[in-house]
């Protein structure tokens, strides 16, 4: 449980990161919600208020450092400390551009997802550390990974090189920050949120990357962000307050059979 907790999550208008603000909320904890998308930030505090949970929001564009430094102080400010940081506010390329390879993809695309997915983990974590440093509630960073940091996707490029160097940083943030702030990644797989569907609406074979997400997976569906939602809260908590520095697979047994190699 994660009672009475203040967290912060990134990204947390829609997927992974509204099903962790809303599960953090079920197990009553104080919920700080960022994105860029005003909009659906604003509904992610709504349905954490509509169970009965707390929770307020704060704009945040993750590529711009100012923003996310803005954001760690008024958080702070505002609920008095910080305990849990999820940076979890991520994008892949297809967001951006149909040119997909590593000998295709245009330079500023890389710089932006690079920014995103990767300095912006950097940036929370030191602009967070100090307070967590302080918090007396078993203070816990979770970063969100993907299994495309152990194997290539098509497509994915950049997505992937960003996921496997998040794992690393999670490593190094464990130890710099240790004894003080347990630091942990998870690596989902085949996801059911809008970045996914995003990357197989680029695809020009939909049906190919269908094959591809799901029947790797050992149960053959998709799995709902509510299910990594409780790997996140459980890193978050004090049940897990021996695990420090990895990087946990939530992939439905995918790479279980493949391998890290494909």
């Amino acid at each position: 449980m994660l009672d009475e907790k203040i967290c912060l999550v990134t990204g947390s208008g829609s997927g992974i990161g509204r099903a962790s603000a809303l599960e953090m909320a079920r197990q009553r904890a104080v919920v700080a919600v960022s994105d860029v998308n005003d909009a659906a930030g604003i509904e992610t505090v709504a349905q954490i208020r509509q169970i009965g949970g707390s929770a307020e929001y704060f704009h945040c564009d993750v590529e711009d450092s100012a923003q996310i430094a803005a954001l760690v102080a008024q958080v702070v400010e505002h609920f008095g400390g910080l305990d849990v940081l999820h940076n979890n506010a991520g994008i892949q390329e297809s967001f951006y551009t149909a040119d997909l390879t590593v000998d295709t993809l245009p330079e500023a695309v890389w710089e932006k997802v690079c920014n995103v997915n990767l300095r912006a983990v950097w940036l929370a974590t030191r602009f967070a550390a100090p307070h967590l440093r302080r918090s007396t509630r078993g203070p816990a960073i979770v970063n969100t990974g993907s299994t495309g940091a152990f194997n290539a996707y098509p497509g994915c490029p950049v997505y992937s090189a960003t996921k496997a160097a998040v794992q690393a940083l999670t490593k190094t943030t464990a130890l710099d920050l240790a004894p003080d702030v347990r630091c942990n990644c998870i690596a989902p797989g085949g996801i059911d949120t809008e970045m996914v569907d995003r990357w197989r609406q680029a695809a020009t074979d939909k049906e190919a990357v269908d094959r591809m997400i799901v029947s790797t997976h050992l149960m053959p569906r998709l799995a709902k962000p509510a299910e990594v939602a409780k790997l996140v809260c459980f890193l978050a908590s004090d049940d897990a307050s021996w695990i420090n520095g990895s990087t946990h697979l939530i992939d439905g047994g995918s790479l279980a059979w493949r391998g890290s190699n494909g």
